[in-house]
């Protein structure tokens, strides 16, 4: 062998439609290459954080961990393997790529900052980074705006999109076969165990990661995917989407799309098979609808970037004030002790599962920066710290948006809670089942 390439898996956690891994197996074959799988992440690593708590909690360790481990499974059932790096440092990835002789690093592109970071750590050692744009539905190349630069607005972006009638790539398939593992590197001995939470299999939880069928895994991702569309769920999507909990009202793709062990063209192919043998409805469009927000997100950070992190995001007044940030009043929050039945009710649950159903999390947001005053951007790192389905462009994009300093034109969103209880949890239900326990 010539030397050896390495693909680095960051958010990309499989082996389907994985356009820059095609290009890497592709490189290697031609010049004769060995591959060098490695997984780094350093943002999700656990280290403290500006607000006084791990950035990583036990609940999105485990459930990456079991994304890692399944998608080493598969590489080793392709001949090669998984050299998974933890380290918040670039340091050991740089040692790695000097030892193997590594020509290149080819990985996907993740336009935040933070992300941008390890590229350039990585490239400040002397080493060649090739970057790939691949988590989105859609190809900013293919989109109707010069340069790829998108509307702030979500509706704008959405009626250009369809005006246009834009598509998604059809997705790759999974390779079948690898190039070999380089020769000066040594294959992992023991694969790392996964150590999951006990309220990993909670019966209450929404995604209960810890059960087979849930956890992080490329095989179950593509598994739940199937069985989602089988039992014939997407048309019934847009009616049940704001419940407050269960495991049939919303497709759950959340958690594998951030991880990566799903690519939301997949989905959406097999979405568009299931309307092509059953018919489209409100809810079939409602799943693209969702799909098409998380593409604006992305595209609105690239276009942003670090405005995205400051308290005032992308307002352009000068005048509006800075959160003020209460530690007791957040810590109540993030506890679930404000007082606020939902609001403590869902709370719970979050640090319990680590998952939130969509409609609860806008309603904790809302209760933290509107009735609480609290800092928006603290709630955006308890969220970061503890959802098993944390994705940095629609977390920080949705906390942005309901604070006002976002993409609402509306210059924010606050929930009624009265409002929000009687239409979502009139029975009590729902509190019930967290407050009680």
């Amino acid at each position: 062998m010539a030397g050896t390439l390495i693909y680095w898996f960051r958010n990309d956690l499989r082996l389907h439609d994985n356009p820059a891994l095609a290009s890497a197996i592709e490189r290697c074959r031609r010049e004769r290459l060995a591959l060098l799988p490695v997984a780094w992440h350093s943002p999700s690593v656990s280290v403290q954080t500006d607000w006084g708590f791990e950035r990583v909690g036990s609940h999105r360790q485990a459930f990456r961990q079991q994304a890692t481990s399944g998608l080493a499974e598969r590489l080793r059932m392709l001949g090669s393997d998984l050299y998974v790096l933890h380290d918040p440092s670039a340091e050991p990835f740089i040692a790695l790529a000097r030892r193997a002789g590594a020509v290149a690093v080819v990985g996907e592109a993740i336009e935040a900052p933070e992300e941008q970071g390890e590229v350039s750590a990585l490239q400040a050692a002397g080493l060649r980074v090739d970057t790939c744009w691949q988590s989105s539905l859609l190809s900013p190349e293919d989109l109707p705006w010069p340069s790829g630069r998108v509307p702030d607005v979500f509706t704008a972006f959405r009626q250009g999109v369809e005006r246009a009638s834009v598509q998604a790539p059809h997705p790759m398939p999974a390779p079948i076969q690898l190039p070999p593992w380089p020769a000066s590197v040594q294959r992992p001995m023991v694969a790392v165990p996964v150590v999951v939470p006990a309220a990993a299999t909670d019966e209450r939880s929404s995604f209960p990661y810890g059960l087979p069928a849930w956890q992080g895994s490329e095989a179950a991702a593509l598994d739940h995917l199937a069985r989602y569309l089988a039992a014939g769920r997407p048309h019934t999507y847009k009616a049940t989407r704001n419940a407050l909990t269960g495991r049939d009202f919303a497709s759950h793709w959340s958690p594998w799309l951030a991880v990566g062990a799903l690519s939301a063209r997949q989905a959406m192919a097999a979405l568009r098979a299931f309307e092509a043998e059953r018919g489209a409805n409100d809810g079939t469009y409602w799943l693209w609808f969702e799909l098409l927000w998380r593409d604006h997100f992305r595209l609105v950070m690239r276009q942003h970037g670090d405005r995205l992190f400051g308290a005032r995001g992308l307002s352009c007044d000068g005048a509006r004030s800075v959160p003020r940030h209460n530690p007791a009043v957040f810590d109540r929050w993030c506890e679930g002790r404000t007082g606020l039945p939902l609001v403590d009710a869902a709370m719970r649950e979050l640090r319990h599962t680590g998952y939130l159903s969509n409609r609860l999390r806008q309603i904790v947001a809302s209760a933290l920066i509107h009735d609480l005053g609290g800092d928006w951007r603290a709630g955006a790192a308890w969220f970061e710290a503890q959802l098993i389905d944390f994705d940095v462009h629609s977390n920080q994009g949705n906390w942005a948006y309901i604070a006002g300093v976002g993409t609402d034109p509306r210059g924010g969103r606050q929930f009624n809670l009265d409002k929000q209880t009687r239409d979502h949890d009139a029975d009590g239900r729902y509190r019930r089942r967290w407050l009680s326990a």
